[in-house]
């Protein structure tokens, strides 16, 4: 089964911006001495991204990025484990500031990536990873456009639907949704050309094995 396609830059199609209105110690994998790697992992709702991200995180000894909110801090919440918790005017100031590598308004509450933390990082020599939508990683990619970006298929779109029924914490309708829209966001994965490798999560012990692989594969070749 071929796990991973990597797409030639050449083919690469329309400008990522149409994809957006506006909107430690591990493995020496993300610890070399020079500039760090910028990883986006993306995927549709009950793919195992998460999953395959932790365990990349884990491998490559790789920093998550956290992201800002303008949401009601919960209790179960953790000031910059979860989120960093500001007002929405502190947030539009730093959006128009251009602070904000990725942002998105999303019911009501608005959520993005501060730049200078992952910029920091990066500077450590630190692999940094996003999990992010695509128009997120879109906005990403045209603000730091050697970002390396993977995204996470299903083996097929009735195996992807089982998998979301499978979890049992949300009603039929609402599972319906999920599954449209995931589909849509498949669709815009594979047209919006910011995608440097699909792995396909057919078997995820296999799965979580390859994206490690195919990310420390990049990491190396850029590090010479």
């Amino acid at each position: 089964m071929d796990q991973a396609v990597v797409q030639d830059e050449n083919e690469q199609g329309q400008d990522a911006s149409q994809m957006c209105d506006e909107g430690q110690d591990g493995s020496d994998g993300g610890k070399k001495t020079g500039r760090g790697v910028l990883l986006i992992i993306s995927g549709p709702s009950g793919v195992g991204k998460t999953t395959i991200t932790h365990h990349v995180e884990k491998e490559l000894g790789a920093s998550f990025s956290v992201s800002m909110t303008t949401r009601e801090k919960t209790h179960a919440d953790v000031e910059g484990r979860d989120y960093y918790f500001i007002g929405e005017s502190a947030f539009l100031k730093a959006k128009e500031a251009g602070e904000l590598l990725e942002c998105a308004e999303v019911f009501g509450n608005w959520y993005g990536t501060p730049r200078e933390p992952v910029e920091k990082m990066l500077n450590e020599g630190k692999a940094v990873i996003l999990e992010i939508d695509v128009e997120g990683a879109a906005q990403v990619k045209e603000n730091m456009a050697d970002a390396f970006a993977v995204f996470v298929l299903p083996p097929s779109e009735e195996e992807l639907l089982r998998r979301l029924k499978s979890r049992q914490r949300e009603s039929e309708d609402v599972i319906m949704r999920r599954f449209a829209k995931s589909k849509a966001e498949i669709a815009r994965a594979k047209e919006c050309g910011i995608y440097d490798v699909f792995l396909t999560n057919d078997i995820l012990e296999e799965t979580v094995v390859e994206a490690a692989r195919v990310i420390k594969a990049e990491i190396q070749r850029r590090q010479g």
